[in-house]
């Protein structure tokens, strides 16, 4: 237990970073509402505002229904053959789409569906006389189920692996044909967090820029992000971009609503032990389904990521690395993702501590009860009002003041740390619930308190998750471009804004080699916040 003035801090703290994150929000959303709001909102009354909404909602819907309808044979598959050649590689092959930046990811799929790409040279060969565009509509449908299938399937996959080793038994002893154990077992598995998968999914969907930026193919294929974007960096319509902003926060507004509906998907780990022992799925066709299906799971994910290392292995490496401007991103972006990294580890256990502290309370008042359920939400905000959003009030409450780059590195990163705040809450929480709950009583009863229980107890068992938080916040910033796309200029560049803008210049050779780089140095942080994970689950 705490004492009074230990739970005081922890909950002080927690109002710190509360009022903080709160005031940083609270400005950009201001700004937008300070200017001319009645102009704003005669943009919301066009044919061209409803198309983007009307567009963002549907992609955002077909994406989802594609990502998670291909993830569940993919995830049955993996559960029914846990001893499938590869299995543990390919579970981790998963695992890169979402380490990996998206303009990345954008650029191998190009590599494979454009016009030049491997797939559509084999449809050619076969006499497919109209090959998959890669741009507009479909070619952001296969980027958005590129990334978030493997997360989707991992999801599923978690759910399936929790069910217990008795189910299995009993299934086969009662000689159940393959339909009744998907029906009986597998779907009610599936069923209670399929909803909460697909609302993750569509929310990531519908707020998606930068594939949306570089795959949209033009007006046709806009979402509402992107027409922020293109109102502020193109046309500079302020009440156009108010307009479309606010619309966009109404959307996501509505979409958090309704996934709080559902139960949230667990992702710790993909078990909590020793996978049981199936004995369904024996037969022959039973085991060629599940191995093609797995294949061709595998080949999606890989041909794009072979895109990008045998393209980027083309391009003069040693000049673009050495190169002046490549030294400036690389130097501006790792500073950047090292501030946000630090800001959304920070935030975290501020918010995590005054959460534990509010819970240990004997008594806790109606106004320490809200202040814990406003702490819980406070990773949402960035989800409610979106980077590009976020930016663009910034942008607008800064332009007073004259050239906008002099502040755009702080910016970028405390956008980008307010991206990353949930995912490094999800990572440090648990561990520190967990690590109190084997610890508090002995620490209390050896009066260790302060510095010392840091040093001591905290800081061996906790170094890990921080850091593992601190390399997923530090990738994530690495390869966002959504904040960087209002301030980049050619005083303020980072290493994706160099991608694309070699990208746009038609200097796709250097964009390759450039990408390859960034693509190394994210996976690297990834592989090192995950280091040691499987050395700390039980043998399978």
């Amino acid at each position: 237990m705490l004492t009074a003035r230990q739970a005081r801090q922890a909950i002080g703290g927690g109002v710190l970073a509360l009022t903080l994150v709160s005031l940083f929000v609270a400005i950009a959303v201001i700004a937008l509402l300070s200017w001319d709001t009645g102009r704003a909102g005669s943009r919301l009354m066009t044919a061209y505002t409803w198309r983007i909404l009307f567009f963002t909602i549907w992609q955002a819907f077909l994406s989802t229904l594609l990502s998670v309808g291909l993830a569940v044979p993919v995830a049955l598959a993996l559960a029914r053959r846990p001893s499938f050649p590869g299995r543990i590689w390919i579970i981790r092959l998963m695992a890169v789409p979402m380490g990996l930046p998206v303009l990345i990811g954008a650029l191998g799929l190009i590599g494979i569906w454009g016009r030049q790409g491997m797939a559509n040279q084999s449809l050619l060969a076969i006499g497919v006389s109209q090959p998959v565009s890669i741009y507009g509509l479909s070619g952001i449908l296969i980027a958005h189920v590129f990334f978030n299938l493997p997360l989707a399937t991992r999801l599923l996959l978690a759910s399936l692996e929790r069910l217990p080793a008795e189910y299995w038994l009993i299934a086969s002893s009662l000689g159940m044909k393959p339909f009744s154990v998907f029906r009986l077992i597998e779907w009610p598995a599936l069923r209670r967090v399929a909803p909460g998968v697909a609302g993750l999914v569509y929310m990531l969907c519908a707020t998606s820029f930068t594939l949306v930026l570089v795959l949209g193919g033009g007006p046709a294929a806009t979402t509402l992000e992107v027409a922020i974007y293109q109102s502020l960096h193109f046309d500079f319509d302020p009440p156009r971009a108010i307009a479309l902003a606010f619309l966009q926060i109404g959307v996501t507004t509505i979409l958090l609503a309704l996934i709080s509906v559902f139960p949230a998907p667990e992702a710790w780990g993909l078990t909590a032990g020793r996978l049981p022992r199936r004995f369904d799925g024996s037969g022959f066709g039973s085991k060629a389904w599940d191995a093609i299906v797995i294949a061709i799971a595998a080949v999606f994910l890989v041909l794009p990521l072979a895109s990008i290392a045998i393209s980027g292995l083309h391009a003069d490496l040693i000049r673009l690395a050495s190169s002046d401007i490549f030294v400036k991103a690389a130097a501006t972006s790792l500073s950047i993702a090292l501030v946000s990294g630090l800001v959304a580890v920070g935030f975290s256990i501020l918010v995590i501590n005054a959460r534990s502290a509010i819970s240990q309370a004997a008594s806790a008042g109606a106004g320490l009860k809200s202040l814990s359920a406003a702490l819980a939400g406070l990773s949402s905000l960035v989800l409610l009002v979106p980077p590009v959003v976020l930016g663009t009030g910034w942008f607008l409450a800064l332009r007073p003041m004259g050239d906008i780059s002099r502040f755009a590195p702080i910016l970028v990163a405390l956008v980008n740390a307010l991206m990353a705040l949930p995912f490094a809450m999800r990572v440090i929480a648990p561990a520190m619930e967990a690590h109190r709950i084997r610890t508090g009583r002995l620490s209390a009863s050896l009066g260790l308190a302060g510095w010392s229980r840091i040093r001591h107890i905290d800081f061996p068992v906790l170094i890990r998750p921080m850091l593992m938080a601190l390399s997923f916040a530090m990738a994530l910033s690495l390869g966002d471009l959504g904040a960087v796309a209002l301030f980049g200029s050619s005083d303020f560049t980072t290493l994706p804004w160099l991608v694309y803008n070699r990208l746009a210049s038609y200097r796709s050779n250097d964009a390759d080699g450039l990408a390859l780089i960034l693509g190394i140095i994210c996976l690297a942080l990834t592989m090192i916040g995950t280091a040691g994970r499987e050395r700390e689950r039980p043998n399978a």
